[in-house]
């Protein structure tokens, strides 16, 4: 019996060991590949733009790869990690409030930061390291996402597809993409394996990191609901409690930072101000309406026409959560995905960065529709590398992500 028992136990182990090395060595390597191509695309663009003395569309006294890797939305993180944000809110000469710092949230810069002495004092290099170490971090962690609600094969293919996507390359630049993205796949990672006490520091974490945590505490309450109603008894009062406190802590973080700019600024609403301070541009002076913007947007550029292009596009993203396949990735990823693209409808201005905000869905990667069959897979990993160079060249040359 024993010379029977042992070789089981010895296959057992050896299953769980390859499980974990896989777990491990599948996303970073893949991670590893899309940073070399993001490298390549980003050096060579940005040594062409050099040579040719092409104007760089966030301009730096000190042009390198690595101010050239810290353009845009970074140039905020800078002054928040080097001077804080300010006690009051600037303001034109008319009183209406300029772009400014408070729109951004503080870990990253903090982080970056803590690892500038560390890297010779510059937070451009900093920037990189944290945002980088972070996206290796956010493809390991979608990895075992995916292959807790599918498996080993789908979890490979919506890693690739996500870290080879036309926007693969925000994962290296300092920007607090990646770090957001690690937060909140592990918080939603911790749903799907009941691990309830620990989605609640992990969104606190990520609350302060970017918007957007609210969708995770509507995937707590409907995670509730789903395992009440389906479980009964055997959902444990103790877990009960835990997704509803860890729910309430996530749902309070969410919606602090606008407290906190207040308090500090000594003016109500300065954050949505401040916010609203970059929609001047495309659609003028607002007055905040939730579930408006789209309309909004769209209304001004297309006028009537643009009104019915975002009703068909409400109407197709519903299509696309009631699939089939898109709902066999669970009711976890499937709420939290869904409630990230209502909070973007409710309250973002569509325009040239919402690839970047769209990167919090991406295990919906998982899904039938991008990874069903090996050619489907491919074809769209194609797609994204091919558009990556060009989604440099308009968001990182010409506009901002």
């Amino acid at each position: 019996m024993t010379d029977v028992a042992e070789p089981t136990r010895a296959s057992r182990l050896r299953t769980v060991l390859e499980a974990r090395h896989s777990a491990w060595t599948a996303p970073l390597l893949l991670w590893l590949g899309s940073r070399a191509l993001s490298t390549l695309l980003l050096g060579t663009l940005w040594w062409v733009a050099t040579a040719n003395g092409w104007p760089f569309a966030s301009y730096r006294r000190d042009a390198s790869f690595w101010t050239f890797s810290g353009s845009w939305d970074a140039s905020f993180y800078r002054t928040i990690a080097e001077h804080g944000y300010p006690a009051t809110v600037p303001v034109d000469t008319a009183g209406h409030v300029l772009p400014n710092a408070w729109a951004f949230l503080p870990v990253f810069p903090w982080l970056a930061r803590v690892v500038q002495p560390l890297v010779g004092g510059s937070f451009w290099v900093a920037g990189v390291v944290v945002a980088t170490l972070a996206g290796a971090g956010a493809c390991v962690v979608l990895y075992r996402l995916v292959r807790a609600v599918r498996d080993d094969r789908a979890a490979r293919w919506a890693t690739a597809l996500f870290a080879f996507a036309p926007t693969g390359f925000l994962l290296q630049v300092a920007y607090a993409e990646s770090l957001f993205l690690l937060l909140l796949f592990g918080a939603l990672l911790a749903l799907v394996r009941h691990r309830y006490w620990l989605v609640a520091p992990l969104g606190l974490v990520a609350a302060f990191t970017k918007p957007g945590v609210l969708a995770l505490a509507v995937a707590l309450a409907v995670h509730l609901v789903v395992r009440w109603l389906r479980d009964g008894p055997a959902f444990r009062w103790r877990d009960r409690v835990a997704v509803v406190v860890s729910g309430l802590v996530v749902a309070a973080a969410g919606l602090a930072w606008p407290v906190v700019a207040s308090a500090v600024t000594g003016r109500f609403g300065a954050y949505l101000d401040t916010e609203l301070s970059w929609w001047v541009g495309f659609v003028g002076r607002q007055h905040f309406v939730p579930l408006t913007p789209w309309f909004t947007m769209a209304g001004t550029w297309l006028g009537p026409a643009g009104v019915v292009l975002v009703v068909l596009v409400l109407a197709g993203a519903v299509w696309f959560w009631c699939r089939r396949d898109v709902r066999a990735l669970g009711v976890d990823v499937v709420s939290f995905t869904a409630a990230y693209a209502l909070y973007l409808v409710a309250v973002f201005l569509p325009q040239q960065s919402l690839p970047r905000l769209l990167m919090p869905t991406a295990p919906l990667l998982g899904a039938d529709v991008f990874v069903g069959t090996r050619r489907r897979a491919v074809t769209w990993l194609v797609v994204g590398v091919c558009l990556q160079p060009v989604a440099i060249v308009l968001l990182w040359f010409l506009g901002y992500p």
